[in-house]
């Protein structure tokens, strides 16, 4: 099976993913709209008030997965993923994550200009380092495929 032609696949066909964040060995986890990149890095905004960008900002480890929607008796598929999290400041990377999120979402709004206030949504990077797939994606199903993700290359 090609993983990342399946993960490429499948994570192009949704708009949320659900991230974890950890503080303090609380887990916390929330749903974001997110837009991904050639390497794929995945982007999201949010605003620095919120719990999950809190916590990233002591602690950039998270995971998350995202999983279309599906019903009783349907085989179930989905993404998994491990990386790390960072607040993404002015300059080509915010240029690339504004780009990614107006393209994917429709975003019409300067949503750079927004950022270029500390009290408006910012924009987050997530470094995968491990993708997991899991379900029917030309496998067994519930078999767990994983690629390793190093630096935009798998392994």
């Amino acid at each position: 099976m090609e993983i990342e032609k399946a993960v490429r696949d499948y994570i192009g066909k949704t708009i949320h993913l659900s991230l974890a964040t950890v503080s303090q060995d609380a887990p916390w986890v929330c749903e974001l709209h997110f837009a991904f990149d050639d390497k794929l890095n995945l982007y999201f905004r949010s605003l620095k008030s919120r719990r999950h960008s809190q916590e990233i900002a002591v602690n950039p480890q998270v995971a998350g997965n995202i999983i279309d929607k599906y019903r009783v008796g349907e085989p179930v598929v989905g993404v998994y993923f491990e990386g790390k999290a960072e607040l993404v400041g002015a300059g080509k990377d915010q240029e690339l994550a504004a780009e990614c999120l107006k393209t994917r979402l429709k975003i019409e709004n300067d949503i750079v200009a927004e950022a270029d206030d500390d009290a408006g949504h910012q924009f987050y990077k997530v470094t995968v380092a491990n993708w997991y797939v899991f379900g029917r994606f030309g496998g067994p199903s519930g078999q767990k495929y994983k690629l390793a993700w190093n630096g935009g290359q798998h392994e």
